[in-house]
């Protein structure tokens, strides 16, 4: 019951996106495989490989035709992080999903102790604190600084590998490099976090992904993320809030500008007159963005409530073909996982265009 098979559903699917880690892979599979035996769960290994140009996908077919428990998901072109989850999770067919990079810097004999807090019901998304020498480290706590001051996560390191509920993907959007706020967008939607030391180790082979000019992208991501939580569905109130504040200052400069106009001095000063015409039209302007941003968080309600009701119709129709699992338990019960009936899945490996 270790290593999921074709008759055998899992109850944990390790994601694991792959560019260009020909070198890496078999290892990788090869120190899962281990760990995976002596648990009293099933596990699965979902590779997706997102455009490699070297040998990844001749090894990924060798490693699925060699393991029953490893499966392969096909980008023909590098679509990146976020979308390589999303692909993983849509093939994965366990409650508990992984995300764990392919370049041996975590090691597969930590994944247990990820997934432990949430198979026993304590937590609903398990967060890794890198335990290490590592490059670019001072950035790494600026980051996860800012992130605890904007969002108020008590959590030591949010860019790291994660275990979490499959509902956690529904409330994360699919956006590039926003995999990076998964803990802070599941904890504003109300599950629970918890934390585990995780050691890193050096990089076996290939090179790091991350490259210097993903700092500034990773700033404007986290202050859109950082809106979004706080203003994305009542944007009027800092877009009204905003404009009404200028146009009010605009208000007042033209209060004054009649002052010096009429008054006793009968001094005009016309630089105040441009003032005022830019506080009034910007004041104005941010008005109808708010008016705009409010008709697009309705129309984004309407659609998560829709999206909600499919749901619901999908999971009728996993019962009536007994497809689903025989408990599906609720983030918010706190109730440990329970093991699946086994459904037939799809055809190994999977591709994705």
């Amino acid at each position: 019951m270790s290593l999921a098979t074709q008759a055998v559903a899992p109850d944990v699917s390790v994601l694991v996106p792959a560019k260009d880690e020909a070198e890496n892979l078999p290892e990788f599979v090869r120190q899962a495989r281990e760990v995976f035996l002596p648990l009293p769960y099933a596990c699965e290994v979902v590779i997706v490989n997102d455009g490699s140009l070297d040998g990844t996908g001749q090894v990924l077919r060798d490693l699925a035709a060699a393991h029953a428990f490893v499966r392969v998901v096909t980008h023909r072109a590098q679509r990146g992080i976020a979308d390589a989850l999303r692909s993983g999770a849509e093939a994965a067919r366990a409650r508990v999903l992984v995300f764990y990079p392919a370049d041996l810097q975590y090691l597969p004999a930590d994944i247990p102790g990820l997934v432990a807090p949430i198979l026993a019901g304590e937590a609903d998304i398990v967060t890794g604190a890198k335990q290490g020498r590592y490059d670019r480290r001072f950035v790494s706590w600026v980051y996860n600084g800012l992130c605890r001051w904007l969002f108020g996560i008590n959590v030591t390191d949010l860019n790291s590998v994660k275990a979490y509920r499959r509902e956690v993907m529904d409330v994360v959007p699919t956006r590039p490099d926003w995999h990076r706020f998964m803990v802070v967008i599941a904890a504003a939607q109300g599950f629970r976090l918890a934390e585990r030391s995780i050691p890193l180790y050096p990089r076996h082979a290939g090179k790091s992904k991350f490259g210097i000019g993903r700092i500034p992208v990773g700033v404007l991501d986290l202050l859109s993320v950082w809106f979004q939580l706080r203003f994305g569905r009542k944007p009027m109130l800092f877009f009204g809030v905003a404009g009404a504040a200028l146009f009010l200052l605009g208000f007042l400069v033209g209060l004054v500008a009649l002052w010096l106009r009429f008054g006793p001095a009968h001094v005009g000063f016309r630089p105040l007159l441009d003032l005022i015409m830019i506080l009034v039209i910007s004041g104005i302007a941010l008005f109808g963005f708010g008016f705009v941003g409010e008709m697009v968080a309705g129309m984004r309600e309407e659609v998560r409530s829709l999206r909600e009701e499919l749901r619901g119709v999908q999971h009728e129709v996993d019962q009536r073909h007994d497809r689903g699992p025989a408990v599906i338990p609720s983030p918010d019960a706190g109730a440990p996982l329970q093991q699946a009936r086994p459904s037939p899945p799809p055809t190994r490996p999977v591709h994705r265009e």
